[in-house]
């Protein structure tokens, strides 16, 4: 079956940087968009970044562009988002999801917790 595990969350100062990964199996992991989506404390769903199936097109959402990367290694079945000048903003839980398009997603992971506070 599908199963997304996230890993790397961890707390950080602001300013700090952190990367998440994201393992993926049960699918061909090649032939997907793949999308970061995080929840902060009181706040609904947000949409963080995606990736297109080669690596090679990426999107991010306007609060992370210039600070997060977004990568994948379809290789090891495994994507990355390298979250830098973390703010306390940036706190919240982030799934790895798999895409139907950009912005709706049909499986998720369990999330990993990102804190970000001095």
């Amino acid at each position: 079956q599908v199963q997304l595990v996230e890993s790397g969350g961890g707390s950080v100062q602001p300013g700090g940087s952190l990367r998440v990964s994201c393992a993926a199996s049960g699918f061909t992991f090649s032939s997907y968009y793949m999308s970061w989506v995080r929840q902060g404390p009181g706040k609904g769903l947000e949409w963080v970044s995606g990736i297109n199936t080669g690596g090679v097109v990426t999107y991010y959402a306007d609060a992370v562009q210039g600070r997060f990367t977004i990568s994948r290694d379809n290789a090891k079945n495994t994507r990355y988002l390298q979250m830098n000048s973390l703010k306390p903003e940036d706190t919240a839980l982030y799934y790895c999801a798999r895409d139907i398009d950009l912005y709706s997603h049909d499986y998720w992971g369990q999330g990993t917790q990102v804190t970000v506070s001095s």
